[in-house]
C-alpha cells in the first residue's frame, strides 16, 4: 500500500525533497549566500551582479555603467536584472529562482527517463525518480546552485534541449506538432549560447542519434528547423555586439582568454599542482584591455598555436585535463588567497608568490575556499563520496543498459560532447557538474537493478 502511494507521487516527493534540501542549506548557511546583506560576499561571479545592476540603472548591458560591451554571455545577467527589478537585490530572491530552475530540471529529467525506458512496470518512472532524487540531494549542486552564477539556468537549458530532442525523435511523422518541437529545440539551442556556447557540438552528435532510429530524410526534416531556429535566436545579440566593437564577436569576448588559459606551456603544470589556470598571469605582449577585440583574437590564436606547434605536450595536456574533468575530487584542489598569484618557472614548477602585482581577480570569496573548514574538510570529502559512488554506479548502469544504447545514445553524447568541449578550454568540477544529473540516470539503472534482484529473492517460492 505504501509502495503504491509512493509510486503515484514519485515526482512530487522528489521535488519536495529538492526544495527542502536547498531551503535548509540556504537558511542554515546564510553567511555563504547572503551577499545582499551588509558585509556579505558574492560566492559565484561578481561580474553578473555588476552587469545586472548596470542594466537596471542605465538600460545598457555593460560592466561599466552606461558603456555597452560583450565581455560575458548576457543571458544570466538579464535574468538577474529581471529578478532585481521585481524583488530587489536580495539573495533569497535569487536563491528561490535557482531552486525553481532545479525543480524544473528535475521534472524534465524524470520525463526524459520515462521516455527513454518505456518498459512495463513503470521502470522508466522509477529510474527517473531515482535520478531526480540523486540530483535533489547532490551536495555539490545544492551549494553551487545557491550561489550567484549561471549553473542552475544552464542545467535547465541543457535538460530542456535533451528533452525536446527526445520528443522530436520519437514522433512517428513530421507534422505540425513535430515542427513546433523542432523550433522549440532550436530556440533553446540558440538561447543557450547566450549563457554558455557549449551545446552546438551536442546538436551535431544528436544527428547521429536520429539516424540510429530514422531514415536520413526523416532525420533531416526534423533537424533542419532546429538548425535554422538556433541560428536566428542569437542573431540580434551578435549584431549588437558587432556594432559595439566594429567586428565579429563570438557571443562574448572571454572566449579567447578561456582558450589560452587552457592551452599554454604552463597549463599542465598548474593543473597538476591542483590550481585553476584562470589565475595565470596573461602574456606581457597581449594587447591592452581597452582593445578587447584584438585582445580576444590574440589569446585565441596563442592557444590554438600552442596546440598546433606542440603535439606531444598537447597530448599530455589533454590527458591531464581529462583527469581533472572526471576527477571525483572537487577541482581545483587549491585556491589562491587574496594577495597571491601563480608563477611557473622554466622547470615547470608552480610557485605561489605574494606582494605587489598579485592577481587582482582573487576576491575574498574565492580566497575563502582555501581555508574554509566547512568546504575544505567536509564539502570536499562529501563530494568525493557522493560523486565517486554515483560514478561507479553509472558505469555499472551503462553496462546493464548496453543493449539499449541506441535509445540512450543522446545521454552518451551529452557526456562525450561536453568532455570534448572542456578539453579544448579548461575543465573543473563546476564545469562538469551540469551534466552530472544525466549521468545519474545510469546510476539509477544500477540501483533499480539491485532493488529488483533483492525483491525477487524476497518473493516466496512456489512449491508444487
Amino acid at each position: 500500500m505504501i509502495h503504491s502511494r509512493i509510486g503515484a507521487y514519485k515526482l512530487t516527493i522528489v521535488i519536495l525533497i529538492a526544495i527542502a534540501a536547498r531551503m535548509t542549506v540556504l537558511l542554515a548557511f546564510r553567511q555563504h549566500f547572503a551577499y545582499s546583506e551588509p558585509g556579505g560576499l558574492i560566492h559565484g561571479s561578481v561580474a553578473y551582479d555588476e552587469y545586472a545592476l548596470n542594466l537596471l540603472e542605465t538600460g545598457v548591458y555593460g560592466r561599466d555603467a552606461g558603456v555597452p560591451d560583450a565581455g560575458l554571455p548576457p543571458l544570466y545577467s538579464y535574468v538577474l536584472a529581471l529578478v532585481y527589478g521585481v524583488f530587489g537585490r536580495h539573495y533569497l530572491a535569487v536563491g528561490a529562482l535557482h531552486i525553481l530552475f532545479d525543480t524544473l530540471s528535475i521534472t524534465l529529467l524524470v520525463d526524459i527517463c520515462r521516455r527513454l525506458f518505456p518498459h512495463p512496470g513503470q521502470r522508466g518512472d522509477w529510474i527517473g525518480a531515482l535520478a531526480g532524487l540523486a540530483f535533489a540531494l547532490y551536495p555539490y549542486l545544492i551549494f553551487q546552485n545557491l550561489t550567484l552564477n549561471d549553473t542552475a539556468l544552464w542545467i535547465l537549458l541543457l535538460h530542456l534541449f535533451v528533452w525536446l530532442l527526445i520528443r522530436l525523435r520519437e514522433r512517428d511523422r513530421f507534422d505540425r506538432a513535430a515542427l513546433a518541437i523542432a523550433i522549440g529545440a532550436g530556440l533553446t539551442l540558440g538561447v543557450s549560447v547566450l549563457a554558455r556556447a557549449l551545446l552546438p557540438p551536442l546538436a551535431l552528435m544528436a544527428a547521429l542519434s536520429f539516424l540510429l532510429k530514422l531514415s536520413p530524410r526523416e532525420a533531416l526534416l526534423r533537424l533542419l528547423p532546429v538548425a535554422i531556429a538556433s541560428v536566428l535566436a542569437p542573431l540580434p545579440w551578435i549584431m549588437r555586439a558587432g556594432s559595439v566593437y566594429g567586428g565579429f564577436v563570438p557571443i562574448a569576448l572571454n572566449s579567447g582568454e578561456n582558450i589560452y588559459q587552457g592551452n599554454n606551456p604552463y597549463a599542465a603544470a598548474v593543473f597538476r599542482a591542483g590550481y585553476d589556470v584562470q589565475w595565470l598571469t596573461p602574456p606581457s605582449d597581449a594587447p591592452p584591455i581597452d582593445e578587447p577585440l584584438r585582445r580576444n583574437a590574440f589569446f585565441a590564436d596563442a592557444g590554438w598555436r600552442y596546440l598546433r606547434e606542440n603535439p606531444v605536450q598537447a597530448l599530455d595536456l589533454m590527458l591531464v585535463k581529462l583527469l581533472v574533468y572526471w576527477n571525483p575530487q572537487v577541482r581545483p584542489l587549491n585556491n589562491l588567497r587574496q594577495g597571491e598569484r601563480l608563477r611557473v618557472d622554466e622547470t615547470g614548477a608552480v610557485m605561489i608568490v605574494s606582494g605587489e602585482g598579485s592577481h587582482v581577480g582573487v576576491t575574498a570569496a574565492n580566497a575563502a575556499y582555501q581555508q574554509e573548514g566547512l568546504f575544505n574538510v567536509v564539502g570536499r570529502r562529501l563530494h568525493f563520496l557522493s560523486f565517486g559512488g554515483m560514478w561507479l554506479l553509472a558505469m555499472a548502469g551503462a553496462w546493464l543498459s548496453r543493449r539499449e544504447w541506441r535509445a540512450l545514445s543522446l545521454l552518451y553524447f551529452v557526456q562525450i560532447s561536453q568532455t570534448l568541449m572542456y578539453l579544448l578550454f579548461h575543465p573543473s568540477t563546476r564545469y562538469r557538474s551540469p551534466t552530472d544529473p544525466l549521468l545519474f540516470v545510469f546510476s539509477a539503472v544500477a540501483v533499480l537493478w539491485v532493488v529488483e534482484r533483492w525483491r525477487g529473492r524476497l518473493k516466496p517460492t512456489c512449491v508444487t
